[in-house]
C-alpha cells in the first residue's frame, strides 16, 4: 500500500460533493487552517486540522504508517484544476495571423485567404499520429506545471473520418502515458469541410451515420461535440447530430453563443447536454434552459480576452442557478492559451466571480463538466488525491497575483509529479 501524508497545510481551500454546485452553493467552499490530507494508493483517506498523524508509528485512526511525507510549508493547498474545454490535438500553430488581425483583418477575410481553422486542418490533415501525439504531450506537460490534474480534449481538426480516428487516438495514448487524465469528446462538426459546402446533408449524414458509429464502436470518444453557430450548423442541425451521438452512447456537449445565439443553449438544456460552452452572447432563454436541464455552463473567459470579444454573463447564470465552470479553450487560433491561472484571474476580474465561486468553477463544475465530479474536484475521503500546493498563503493570493506560476508542487493520484 502506498501512502502520503501533506501536512502543515496552511490553508486547505476546496468545495465539496459529488455533482456539479449552482446558484449560492458554487462559492460554499470548505476551509480548514494548519490542515493535512492523507492519502493511499491515489485516493483521499483522511483530512484533518492540527496535529498530523506520525508516520511509522502506527498509532491513531489515521493509520499513516510508512508514509511519504510532503512538508506544505504554510501554503494553499487546492484541489488539481479541471481544464473542460480544450482543442489539445492539432498540427501547425497560426502565429501569422497576429499581424492580420493587428490590422482589422476580418476573421471571414483571413480564412477566404487560406487561413483560419482551414489552415489548421491542413497542418493536422499532414501531421501523422506520431507528430500529433508529441506536440500534444508538450502541452500536456505544461499544463501540468500549472495545477490542471484533468483536462477535456477535442478532435474537429480533420473533417474526415480519417483524421479524426488518427487525432482521437492519439487522445488515447496520451491518456494511457501521461500523468493527466485526458477526457476524449469528438468534434467532426466543427465546421463545414471545403468539399461538402454544396452539400451540408451529405457531410451531416456522413457524420450521423458512418463516423459517429465507427468512434463510438472503437471506444474513443465519451462525448459528441458541435459547433452551434451562424454559417457553421444550425441549431436543428445540431441536435440531428447530438442526438446520433447520444444513440450511440456518446453524451452531448455543445459549442454554444460564441458570436450570435442562433439556439444552441437553449438546445443543450432541452437535450440534457452535460455542458454548453462558450456562451458569450447566452440570451435569458438559453440560461434559463439550461438551469432546467442540468447543464453546465464552461466559460471561456481567455478566449473573450485573446479576441476582444464581450464576456460571457457568469453571474447571472449563478443567480439563475446554472453551474459555472471555467475551462481555458487552448487551440492554435482563437485561443494559444492553456494556462489555468490566467482563467482564474480573469474569473475574478473580468467575471467579477468571487475566489470561492471561481475554485468550484475550475476544480468541481470543471469535473462535472467532463463527468468527473464523482471521483476529482474535490479533496474529500474516497476521491482522487489529485491537489496543487500552491505558493501563496490563501485563496485570495492566487486570484490577486497575475503572470507568474504559483503553483509549487502537484500531486497527481496520489504521487508527486
Amino acid at each position: 500500500m502506498e501512502r502520503l501524508l501533506i501536512k502543515n497545510i496552511g490553508m486547505l481551500a476546496t468545495p465539496e460533493g459529488r455533482e456539479a454546485r449552482r446558484g449560492q452553493e458554487q462559492g460554499r467552499i470548505r476551509i480548514l487552517k494548519n490542515a493535512w490530507i492523507l492519502a493511499e494508493d491515489g485516493l483521499i483517506r483522511a483530512l484533518g486540522e492540527g496535529e498530523a498523524p506520525v508516520p511509522g508509528s502506527g498509532q491513531g485512526e489515521d493509520g499513516a504508517c510508512g508514509a511519504e511525507v510532503i512538508d506544505a510549508q504554510g501554503c494553499l493547498v487546492t484541489p488539481g484544476l479541471v481544464d473542460a474545454h480544450t482543442h489539445l490535438i492539432f498540427g501547425g500553430w497560426r502565429q501569422y495571423e497576429m499581424e492580420q488581425k493587428l490590422k482589422g483583418v476580418p476573421y471571414l477575410e483571413i480564412l477566404a485567404s487560406g487561413g483560419g481553422i482551414l489552415s489548421t486542418v491542413r497542418a493536422t490533415k499532414a501531421a501523422s499520429e506520431d507528430e500529433l501525439y508529441d506536440k500534444a504531450k508538450l502541452a500536456l506537460d505544461e499544463m501540468l506545471s500549472f495545477g490542471t490534474t484533468t483536462c477535456e480534449a477535442k478532435s474537429g481538426y480533420g473533417l474526415d473520418e480519417e483524421t479524426e480516428l488518427r487525432m482521437l487516438r492519439a487522445i488515447k495514448r496520451l491518456n494511457e502515458d501521461h500523468p493527466i487524465d485526458l477526457v476524449p469528446t469528438f468534434l467532426g462538426a466543427h465546421a463545414l469541410p471545403p468539399e461538402f459546402k454544396d452539400d451540408r446533408e451529405a457531410f451531416i449524414s456522413l457524420l450521423c451515420d458512418k463516423v459517429i458509429p465507427e468512434v463510438a464502436g472503437q471506444g474513443l470518444a465519451e462525448y459528441c461535440d458541435v459547433f452551434c453557430e451562424s454559417g457553421v450548423f444550425t441549431a436543428e442541425e445540431t441536435r440531428r447530430i447530438l442526438l446520433a451521438g447520444q444513440k450511440h452512447g456518446l453524451r452531448s456537449k455543445v459549442h454554444a453563443d460564441e458570436i450570435e445565439a442562433i439556439g444552441g443553449s437553449q438546445l443543450a438544456g432541452e437535450i440534457g447536454a452535460v455542458s454548453a460552452e462558450h456562451l458569450i452572447v447566452c440570451p435569458d432563454e438559453g440560461i434559463e434552459s439550461m438551469a432546467k436541464g442540468g447543464t453546465v455552463a464552461c466559460l471561456l473567459p481567455a478566449t473573450s480576452f485573446y479576441l476582444g470579444a464581450t464576456f460571457a454573463p457568469a453571474r447571472k447564470m449563478i443567480e439563475a442557478g446554472v453551474p459555472v465552470a471555467m475551462a481555458t479553450d487552448f487551440n492554435p487560433g482563437s485561443c494559444p492559451c492553456l494556462n489555468m491561472q490566467l482563467v482564474i484571474n480573469l474569473g475574478c476580474l473580468r467575471y467579477r466571480l468571487t475566489p470561492e465561486e471561481v475554485l468550484t468553477a475550475v476544480t468541481l463544475n470543471g469535473a462535472a463538466a467532463c463527468g468527473r465530479a464523482a471521483s476529482r474536484g474535490s479533496i474529500e475521503p474516497g476521491k482522487l488525491c489529485d491537489l496543487v500546493i500552491w505558493d501563496a498563503p490563501d485563496l485570495n493570493y492566487i486570484c490577486y497575483r497575475l503572470g507568474s506560476n504559483l503553483a509549487k508542487q502537484v500531486i497527481k493520484t496520489g504521487k508527486p509529479v
